[in-house]
């Protein structure tokens, strides 16, 4: 044979396939002319075309997944304001000072935290699916599939998922924050942390509790709105009730004008008269509307001089007196 007669023969791969008569804009007609392979233009749909599908679908994804994650910044960044994303909700901070920026941060942070974990998690999961249907799968048996699995694990991690959607709504409801005295149950103290499982409090002897958010079945707060100082005061049975509120009336008066007291009372106190009686002691009754968080140091300043100004005055104590007064 020779090299006129072998050039004559048609060569492999050089026939001009189907989908090029039916489609000349198609992409396997333009794979037929750069490469005038008719393997890789009768594959062009899997080989060029399915793969930029997916990579636009993925490209898009993460430039929505970038905006949408950057508007939520921009609506949890106060700037030392309130946070664009608590206008909305409602809000019960305390006046602690400094401690109220911190607690509204902590809070627009963590709410901004599980928007972005939802939006990543539908943004990749639609792309992801749509990705799969890209490559000709049926999803039907994959989403029956993922059905399954996810309610196994709601059930294997049903405590979990409790913590968490105890700590959404405790975050979007806000029923404490950094800086509150609350009582939860099992323990009681100054909260140091809000997250979304477990909650950081401290209480009086230092001692750092973690609560988790589903097992607080009950929260109280008691530095929210205002609260109130209440003083009782035990004298002797036999004391006189009122030159005992005379002379309270006076304390409160007179502790209450004086710093640092006056700038944490809201009202002036009150005397209420006899709380209790016991056959060792008549206890008397005095309260104070105070700032919130403020209400146990108004006490001690007002038992301080009570005690003091009744022991000036001659009245019994509980029980009299262990010794008598020296006489002069």
């Amino acid at each position: 044979m020779n090299a006129i007669a072998a050039s004559q023969l048609p060569l492999f791969g050089t026939e001009t396939p189907g989908c090029v008569a039916e489609d000349a804009s198609s992409w396997c007609a333009q794979v037929w002319r750069v490469t005038h392979n008719e393997w890789l233009a009768a594959s062009a749909g899997w080989l060029v075309a399915k793969p930029l599908k997916i990579l636009l679908i993925l490209a898009v994804a993460f430039l929505v997944r970038t905006a949408a994650r950057r508007l939520i910044d921009r609506v949890t960044n106060g700037d030392g304001k309130v946070p664009t994303i608590l206008k909305p909700l409602k809000e019960r901070a305390p006046g602690l000072g400094n401690l109220v920026s911190e607690r509204r941060q902590q809070r627009a942070k963590t709410i901004g935290s599980v928007l972005k974990s939802v939006v990543t998690f539908i943004v990749y999961g639609l792309a992801f699916v749509l990705a799969l249907g890209e490559l000709g799968l049926n999803l039907g048996p994959i989403i029956a599939s993922a059905g399954i699995v996810g309610v196994a694990l709601g059930f294997g991690a049903q405590n979990l998922v409790k913590d968490f959607l105890s700590g959404i709504f405790m975050m979007l409801e806000d029923q404490y924050g950094v800086g509150d005295v609350v009582d939860v149950g099992e323990a009681s103290g100054t909260i140091e942390a809000v997250g979304l499982r477990v909650t950081t409090l401290r209480d009086v002897n230092g001692t750092v509790w973690y609560v988790r958010n589903g097992e607080i079945l009950r929260v109280g707060n008691s530095s929210q709105g205002f609260a109130v100082a209440v003083v009782d005061i035990p004298v002797g049975y036999s004391a006189d009730v009122s030159q005992v509120t005379e002379i309270l009336d006076r304390v409160g008066a007179e502790v209450t004008g004086e710093e640092p007291a006056s700038h944490d009372v809201i009202e002036k106190p009150e005397v209420l008269g006899v709380e209790k009686v016991t056959p060792e002691s008549v206890t008397i009754r005095m309260t104070v509307k105070v700032r919130p968080g403020r209400q146990w140091a108004v006490q001690r300043a007002l038992r301080a001089r009570a005690m003091a100004e009744l022991e000036a005055a001659d009245v019994d104590p509980p029980m009299g007196r262990l010794f008598p007064r020296p006489t002069v």
